[in-house]
């Protein structure tokens, strides 16, 4: 298991064989050789991943889904990332890394990311093919959609996948966050 120093990427770099073959605690993501850490939520955080994983999960017949939190995601040859949630289709095949895209992807921000932190994850996750991705602030409590046309700030209150049952209500959501 390595411990990464408080920096964003280990200078040295290593070869998709030994990324994958080591644990990192927190896990980490890997770019072109190099070894980037993800900052690690606190509670809001870690808490609004759990709401969003049992709300993926009670609803995952309804939906046509399966929800998985830190699950590293080849995105390309040589790019993994660990998005904090990755909901897939219930058909997508059961993969130890995942190598398909999920439906949706969802980032929390923690106290000490920024939007533009996240480009290269998001310009990572459209190449990949991913159709949703979702960035939620549990700090200014408010969430945007990424796409191929930038970061657009929620405003009717609501996540969405068109044509599907699938509905995150914010209000809700950050209710029960401040429930906790």
């Amino acid at each position: 298991m390595a411990t990464l120093p408080a920096r964003d990427y280990v200078e040295a770099y290593v070869t998709v064989e030994e990324y994958l073959k080591t644990s990192y605690r927190p896990d980490c993501d890997y770019v072109d050789g190099r070894v980037e850490e993800r900052n690690l939520g606190e509670y809001d955080h870690g808490y609004l991943q759990t709401l969003l994983a049992v709300l993926f999960t009670n609803n995952r017949d309804a939906w046509g889904v399966r929800a998985v939190t830190d699950v590293r995601t080849q995105v390309s040859q040589t790019h993994f990332r660990v998005p904090d949630l990755s909901i897939l289709r219930a058909d997508a095949p059961r993969e130890q890394i995942i190598t398909h895209p999920p439906l949706i992807v969802i980032e929390i921000l923690s106290p000490e990311d920024r939007l533009s932190r996240f480009q290269d994850r998001i310009d990572d996750y459209l190449a990949f093919g991913v159709e949703h991705i979702w960035i939620i602030d549990p700090e200014r409590r408010s969430a945007w959609t990424a796409s191929s046309a930038g970061l657009h700030l929620v405003q009717n209150g609501e996540l969405a996948v068109p044509e599907t049952p699938i509905r995150v209500v914010l209000s809700e959501m950050f209710a029960e966050l401040d429930r906790a």
